[in-house]
């Protein structure tokens, strides 16, 4: 009965916790007035008269008050779900008893949910709800009585029912909280790595305030990349954001504070990305302090003799262990000086043909146009050479990099994108793009971008101008193998709860394996493209939370909310063509939203993929048990069977709000880690915090389209 007994607990926490606020006078009663003003405290909307109808069915001993016995009845009166009763009923099939037999859940487990668990697994969860009793001896087989051993029945009742769909047992997304199970032994580029920008910020670009607090907060949340923008100070390094007005802490508070705090949450390798722009004798500061606090947990490796890599080492290998990704200046010069060779032979070789063609005019022209068209060629002859000369007088960069800091790029070495497709690149050579750049490449070569993760690391990072600290929507980049996609932390939008959920899964690890589609051996997977919907029943929701203020409390006045519910589907732009049937895709007369991607460099909104949205009709004065039970289905489009890279959003909302203002509540989940059936959403605040009592009690279904 152990899952009977979890739900119990949290009812009676419930019970107590409103109980203690509505018994304003502390005398252990509640009389009519203070039920009426905890109705208004629970979003519950009662004329009087039916009202004082429940406070009299409550009251069993008719005294003109509640004592806690008869509110905890009064509880269970209003928080009734005909919904679910009318489910029980459905599946007491026999019609003989009220009891839902091991049979009966056993098919209900097949059918509704599309459990995969084996009958012994299935056995073990029912015996955590059922109750046993004396088998009906009508029932018995007659070989029965010569057994001297007593018969029993072992069922479930309306109640124990109820709790198995609230509990554990029935989540809607196990993986949130199981344990580390992706295989941790690949290279490191085969799995997305969670990532924060500018980590050091609690607040705005600009003007905001540099802090160890962002490092603790991020590793705490199993963030297993941090940044350091990194500056020379008055006596040692400083990280700040270079050229703002952003206040300054030392590197080696930050250092401390991640030795502390980098294996708390997991323990798989954390990689400190530096942007390091202060001077060679506080680099051997920064090398000193990383050594000094980091110790053995710090990878470093001499520059001479190091073993040339074949692939990148495992997050199972690297476990406990710190990296610093930075930009290699020597790898960089010698990388400009090769491109400068090349320039310089193909311009050598441009000019020969232009030669050729010069003189093969020259001996056959005769006419005028033939003349401008010579005088054309020696002008680009002209330009080709001067440009030519200007490299070549263009002095080599002086590079100013300590060999103690260049000891420490083992695995992560930071290096200029070269682009994809021709270049080489070392396993360890590791790029940076903004969001701008890493757009411009998955427009124009998706396939190459994902063919360069499957063996390197890339890091995408937000444009310069989020100077509000605003996110992109991650699942852009992942679904082009970007491994390394930082978020702004401090910043609780769309894009941080994309980003949060996705990190929940694999024991909340920082690591998530990527799907088969992005790994080397996916290429035929990505040339599978397949349309699906998504059928949802929005059924009800329990014990909604009230609107709040600016400072986050709870606004308790005499209205009482109108809710509706939006589903929204996040899906990656991994084709032109979205799937969006004509017509009208949705039971009723409610149509499906369709919001285009944003991807354009000029806009300072975030880069999004595709949304398919869906409304509710909204319900009128009731935030405690409204019911819709609406059905819709939202159409989307899948790439390689990669549905954990498509999120699915579900927001309750106040009718009459403006579409910018925060939800009351919202649950987001991948939509391939959602499990299907009958389940409740725990339903979380905009910072993600779970309402302790607050859910959304749905059906899921994925549904094929079958091509002709």
């Amino acid at each position: 009965m152990t899952g009977l007994q979890n739900n119990e607990l949290r009812d009676a926490l419930w019970e107590k916790q409103y109980w203690k606020g509505a018994d304003r006078n502390n005398d252990q009663k509640l009389d009519f007035n203070e039920l009426k003003a905890l109705c208004l405290r629970l979003n519950l909307n009662f004329l009087e008269a039916d009202l004082k109808k429940v406070f009299k069915e409550a009251d069993v001993n008719n005294r003109g008050y509640l004592d806690f016995i008869d509110f905890k009845r009064f509880v269970k009166i209003v928080k009734k779900q005909p919904e679910v009763e009318t489910l029980y009923s459905n599946l007491c099939t026999s019609g003989a008893s009220d009891k839902l037999s091991f049979a009966m859940f056993e098919k209900f487990m097949h059918d509704s949910q599309e459990s995969q668990l084996t009958q012994q697994e299935l056995k073990d969860v029912f015996a955590k709800y059922s109750q046993t009793t004396p088998a009906n001896e009508t029932t018995q087989s007659p070989l029965s009585t010569t057994d001297s051993a007593p018969k029993t029945e072992s069922f479930m009742n309306r109640d124990s029912f109820s709790a198995f769909l609230r509990s554990m047992d029935n989540s809607v997304f196990p993986d949130r909280y199981g344990p580390v199970h992706h295989d941790m032994t690949k290279p490191i580029s085969e799995y997305f790595i969670s990532s924060s920008h500018n980590t050091y910020l609690i607040g705005h670009q600009l003007v905001g305030i540099s802090t160890i607090e962002g490092y603790i907060r991020a590793l705490l949340h199993s963030c297993r990349t941090v940044e350091l923008d990194i500056y020379d100070g008055d006596e040692e390094p400083m990280v700040f954001h270079g050229k703002t007005f952003t206040s300054k802490v030392p590197v080696r508070e930050v250092c401390q504070a991640i030795a502390k705090y980098a294996f708390v949450a997991s323990p798989y390798p954390v990689v400190i990305s530096a942007e390091v722009h202060c001077g060679v004798k506080q680099q051997d500061m920064v090398v000193k302090a990383m050594q000094t606090v980091f110790g053995n947990a710090l990878i470093s490796a001499p520059v001479d003799g190091r073993p040339k890599l074949e692939c990148l080492p495992s997050p199972e290998d690297l476990k406990g262990r710190i990296l610093l990704k930075a930009k290699n200046l020597f790898v960089a010069a010698q990388l400009e000086s090769l491109q400068a060779m090349r320039d310089a032979e193909a311009a050598a070789q441009r000019r020969a043909e232009i030669e050729a063609e010069v003189s093969a005019t020259s001996s056959s022209s005769s006419s005028e146009d033939d003349t401008s068209i010579i005088a054309e060629l020696r002008s680009l002859k002209h330009r080709i050479r001067e440009k030519t000369s200007r490299r070549k007088a263009a002095k080599k960069p002086k590079v100013c990099m300590s060999m103690n800091l260049l000891s420490l790029l083992v695995y992560t070495v930071g290096v200029k994108c070269r682009g994809f497709g021709g270049q080489q690149y070392a396993p360890e050579h590791m790029f940076s793009l903004s969001e701008n750049s890493a757009n411009k490449y998955l427009e124009g070569s998706f396939k190459d971008v994902i063919k360069h993760t499957q063996t390197h690391m890339i890091r995408v990072y937000p444009k310069g101008t989020r100077v509000s600290s605003s996110n992109y929507e991650p699942h852009r980049f992942w679904a082009a193998g970007a491994q390394v996609v930082a978020l702004n932390l401090q910043t609780f939008d769309i894009g941080y709860m994309i980003n949060q959920v996705m990190f929940e899964r694999n024991g909340r690890s920082g690591y998530v394996r990527k799907p088969a589609a992005l790994l080397p051996s996916g290429e035929e997977l990505l040339n599978k493209h397949t349309q699906h919907y998504l059928d949802v029943t929005v059924i009800s929701a329990q014990q909604l939370p009230r609107p709040r203020d600016a400072l986050g409390h709870e606004i308790i006045d005499k209205s009482i909310i109108d809710p509706y519910v939006e589903v929204s589907l996040h899906i990656p732009l991994w084709s032109k063509s979205p799937f969006l049937p004509g017509g009208d895709v949705v039971s009723g007369k409610t149509s499906v939203t369709y919001s285009p991607p944003n991807t354009k460099a000029s806009t300072t909104e975030a880069t999004s993929g595709r949304t398919v949205s869906f409304k509710t009709k909204s319900v009128k004065n009731n935030g405690f048990n409204p019911v819709w039970n609406e059905e819709l289905c939202i159409p989307f489009d899948c790439v390689g069977d990669m549905k954990e890279l498509i999120f699915v959003r579900f927001s309750v909302r106040q009718q009459g709000d403006d579409v910018d203002d925060e939800p009351l509540a919202s649950y987001c989940a991948p939509l391939g880690c959602l499990q299907h059936g009958f389940r409740y959403l725990p339903l979380h605040d905009s910072q993600l915090a779970q309402y302790l009592f607050s859910t959304l009690f749905v059906e899921i279904k994925i549904r094929d389209v079958k091509k002709a």
